[in-house]
């Protein structure tokens, strides 16, 4: 429990910039995972771990700020068809179409340290 409470106030005493990449990173784990499930035939694991990824997603569209300018309605566009790939990506068993989300988590967490010196 108190590991808990520690990581939670952690998380809540973060810099923003730090749980955005947190975020990516925990979605990078997950699809990961999600990718190991499928090729290892584990339909149960496979969309645990796809609807994990797709829950973070839908949470990063929650924290655009859509008064910032067009990067927020690229990113959410860019987020959206992420998950739709998930989608069907889990219905087909598309292996390259994991890789292929996956990739572009890669490029978004390069581009957000580059951005934030993180």
């Amino acid at each position: 429990m108190g590991i808990e409470v520690y990581n939670q106030q952690n998380a809540i005493s973060d810099d923003p910039y730090v749980l955005i990449l947190k975020l990516y990173e925990g979605l990078l784990k997950f699809l990961s995972l999600a990718k190991a499930a499928m090729e290892e035939g584990d339909i149960e694991a496979k969309f645990t771990y796809i609807n994990k990824s797709i829950a973070i997603f839908d949470e990063l569209r929650n924290v655009l700020d859509f008064d910032g300018g067009d990067v927020a309605y690229y990113l959410d566009g860019l987020y959206l068809y992420q998950i739709e790939t998930l989608f069907s990506a889990g219905i087909d068993n598309n292996v390259g179409s994991m890789n292929q989300v996956m990739k572009v988590v890669q490029g978004l967490i390069e581009a957000w340290k580059d951005e934030t010196g993180l």
